[in-house]
C-alpha cells in the first residue's frame, strides 16, 4: 500500500514516480478532488516532465468518471494554472514537482479563484480518503475533457497589470533551467522593449544543466556568467514550474529577495496607498521599514504560501513577499507569480537610468547570513535551549510565531525554525554590518551545534 502520509504533503501531493505516485493514484485523486470541491468543471495544466502527460491524463480521467468536465489548458507554469483558475473561476490542478529532481512529480490543487488547498483546507481529507481507499463510485453520466490553450490570455493579463511600453530598452538574460519559463517567457515578453538572452529554454524534465532551484546559489552560476558575458542589464532565474523568480544585477551579483519585496511593495503602495503588505518572519527589516515609509501596513507571517495567502485574504493585502522568491499579488487572485514580479522589476529598472545594482541598493540596508541548515537530534529541545540563552537579556524580545525569533533591538535579529520534513534547524541572521552579523551567526551556530545536540 502506498505511504500516503509521505505522498500527500502540507501543500501538495508529491513523490517519486512510479514508486510513490502513479497514474492509478492520480486517477483516484482526480475523483476525490471533485468530491472535495463539488465542482462540475475544473481546469488543469502540466509542466514539461516526462511523466506529466500521463499523470494529467489519469487525473482528468478520474475527474471525468466522477462526472466533471475537465478543461485541459496544456503546458504551463504554476502561475499560468492560477491564471486559468482565476480567470475561469474554476478549481485548478497543476501537475508538477516544481524544483524537485527529475524522477519526482506531483499535483498542486486550488479552489476556484486560485484559492489555495493545503493540509488544513482539503489535503488531509484527500489523504484520509486515499488511505481508506474511499473512492467515489462512477457518476451516472461521465464528464468530458476539452483542450483550451490560454497562454496568450495569460500573457496579455500580466502585461495589462504592469505596462513596459514606455521603458528604456533592456537586455535581459533569463535562465529557465529547462523548466516552464522556457515556454512562458517568450509569450509574455513578445513585443516588449526587451532584448532577450535565453539560457536553457529547451523544455527538458531531466534538467541536464542544473537543478531548477535558484534558491541554491550554485544553480545561479551559469546565469551570473551569462549576464556579465552578454552585458545584460539584469538576469532572471526561474524555478522548474516558474512560480518563483530570482534576480541578478548587471555585475553578476544575486539580489536579495527581501530587496525585491521592498521594491515591489513601494510600487504597489504608490498605486494603493495605505494598503497592507505581507512579509514572512525571515524577510529583512529593511523591507518592513520601506513598507512603513511608503505608507503601507506591514503584516508578519509564518514562512509558507498557505500562511501568506491566508493573510493576503484576511487583510486584503495588495502584495506579499517571501525570502524564498515567492511573491503574491492581489491583482493576481492573491496567488504567487514569478513572472508578474519580473515585470515589476523590469519596469522599475527601465523607468530610470541607473543600473540594477544601484536601484536595489535603495532597498538593501542590512547584512544578512542567508539560510544556514543544521542537523540536530531534537529540534524542539534545541530551540528551547537557544531561547533560554537569550530571553532574559536586557532589550531582547523573543517570539515563537515560526520557530524562534530573537530581536536585540539594535538592528540585530535571528530566526531559527525547524524544517517540516527533516531534523533540521534553519538559521537566518541579520545585523547592521557584516562583522556584527558574522559574530551573532557564529554565536548562535555554536549553541545549535553543541556536540550533545547534533545527530
Amino acid at each position: 500500500m502506498p505511504d500516503y502520509s509521505r505522498l500527500v504533503k502540507a501543500y501538495d501531493i508529491r513523490g517519486a514516480v512510479p514508486s510513490e505516485l502513479n497514474t492509478d493514484i492520480a486517477a483516484k485523486a482526480g475523483a476525490l478532488f471533485i468530491r472535495l470541491t463539488g465542482a462540475e468543471r475544473i481546469v488543469t495544466a502540466r509542466d514539461m516532465r516526462d511523466t506529466s502527460p500521463a499523470l494529467a491524463e489519469a487525473f482528468a480521467a478520474g475527474a471525468n468518471r466522477a462526472g466533471a468536465e475537465v478543461i485541459d489548458a496544456g503546458l504551463g507554469s504554476t502561475d499560468y494554472l492560477y491564471y486559468c483558475s482565476g480567470s475561469l473561476d474554476l478549481p485548478g490542478v497543476m501537475i508538477t514537482a516544481s524544483h524537485n529532481p527529475a524522477g519526482d512529480n506531483g499535483i498542486k490543487l486550488c479552489r476556484a479563484g486560485a484559492a489555495p488547498i493545503g493540509e488544513e483546507t482539503g489535503l488531509a481529507q484527500i489523504r484520509a480518503w486515499l488511505e481508506n481507499d474511499d473512492i467515489p463510485e462512477p457518476a451516472p453520466v461521465p464528464g468530458i475533457t476539452v483542450r483550451r490553450e490560454l497562454l496568450a490570455e495569460y500573457a496579455a493579463h500580466l502585461n495589462s497589470l504592469v505596462g513596459l511600453g514606455g521603458i528604456r530598452r533592456l537586455k535581459v538574460a533569463v535562465d529557465a533551467g529547462n523548466g516552464m519559463a522556457g515556454h512562458t517567457v517568450p509569450a509574455v515578453f513578445d513585443g516588449l522593449p526587451i532584448d532577450l538572452v535565453p539560457l536553457y529554454f529547451e523544455l527538458d524534465g531531466t534538467f541536464p544543466h542544473h537543478e531548477a532551484n535558484p534558491l541554491d546559489p550554485k544553480n545561479l552560476l551559469d546565469l551570473q556568467a551569462l549576464v556579465k558575458e552578454s552585458g545584460a542589464d539584469i538576469g532572471l532565474a526561474f524555478d522548474g514550474d516558474a512560480d518563483r523568480c530570482f534576480f541578478i544585477d548587471e555585475t553578476g551579483a544575486a539580489v536579495s529577495p527581501s530587496a525585491i519585496v521592498g521594491l515591489v511593495a513601494a510600487r504597489e503602495l504608490a498605486k494603493n496607498p495605505g494598503s497592507a503588505i505581507i512579509h514572512n518572519v525571515i524577510t529583512s527589516a529593511a523591507a518592513v521599514e520601506i513598507i512603513r515609509e511608503h505608507g503601507g501596513i506591514p503584516v508578519r507571517s509564518r514562512v509558507g504560501h498557505s500562511f501568506m495567502k491566508a493573510l493576503m485574504a484576511d487583510h486584503d493585502a495588495v502584495f506579499g513577499g517571501e525570502h524564498s522568491g515567492h511573491y503574491y499579488f492581489r491583482d493576481f487572485w492573491k496567488a504567487d507569480t514569478g513572472m508578474l514580479t519580473a515585470l515589476h522589476v523590469l519596469a522599475a529598472l527601465g523607468e530610470q537610468d541607473r543600473p540594477m545594482s544601484e536601484l536595489v541598493a535603495d532597498y538593501s540596508r542590512y547584512a544578512a547570513s542567508g539560510e544556514i541548515n543544521s542537523r540536530v537530534a531534537d529540534t524542539t529541545a534545541t530551540l528551547s535551549a537557544v531561547e533560554a540563552e537569550y530571553r532574559d537579556r536586557d532589550q531582547v524580545t523573543t517570539d515563537r510565531m515560526d520557530g524562534l525569533t530573537v530581536d536585540f533591538g539594535d538592528g540585530r535579529w535571528f530566526n531559527l525554525r525547524p524544517s517540516n520534513t527533516e531534523p533540521l534547524l534553519r538559521l537566518n541572521v541579520e545585523a547592521t554590518d557584516p562583522t556584527s552579523m558574522a559574530t551573532l551567526r557564529d554565536e548562535v551556530l555554536g549553541l545549535v551545534r553543541e556536540p550533545d545536540r547534533t545527530s
